[in-house]
């Protein structure tokens, strides 16, 4: 398969090894491990900063092998709730990025074309949550809407 914005083909990155539940080793059970998810959570962590914290500092090697669920379906399932998707959220901080950097060097034409591309990936993620109810059906991205959002 193409990548998304370039013409080329490719082998991806790693593949995870496939397993259907959690090996014996794992030395948290698994309420503790949701447990942990939802103190990590009100820490301010992000999913992501989550399950790699849980990887490296507790020797949980997926969460979802252990729970039996991902990290946020545990987290919605106690009452966590997020103001926007993580994906979707980092998107808006690279686009962020990107616009500080293009009103400093309004010449660089190679990181404008990022911008378009980075928005251009942000507004077909709006288009899937609002199709998925994750997003209300009047939510439009704009770059100072992002900035008021994220900032």
């Amino acid at each position: 398969m193409a990548r998304m914005h370039a013409r080329r083909r490719g082998k991806s990155g790693s593949k995870k090894p496939y397993l259907t539940e959690a090996p014996e080793w794992v030395p948290i059970p698994p309420k503790d491990v949701e447990e942990l998810v939802v103190k990590l959570s009100k820490g301010g962590m992000s999913t992501a900063m989550i399950g790699i914290t849980l990887r490296d500092q507790y020797g949980v090697p997926s969460v979802k092998l252990v729970a039996g669920r991902n990290i946020t379906a545990l987290l919605r399932d106690n009452g966590v709730r997020f103001r926007l998707p993580e994906d979707l959220q980092n998107l808006m901080k690279r686009a962020i990025v990107l616009d500080d950097h293009l009103t400093n060097n309004p010449k660089d034409i190679h990181n404008r074309r990022g911008l378009q591309l980075v928005e251009a990936k942000i507004r077909r993620l709006v288009r899937y949550y609002k199709r998925t109810g994750l997003l209300p059906q009047n939510w439009n991205y704009s770059l100072k809407n992002a900035r008021l959002l994220i900032e």
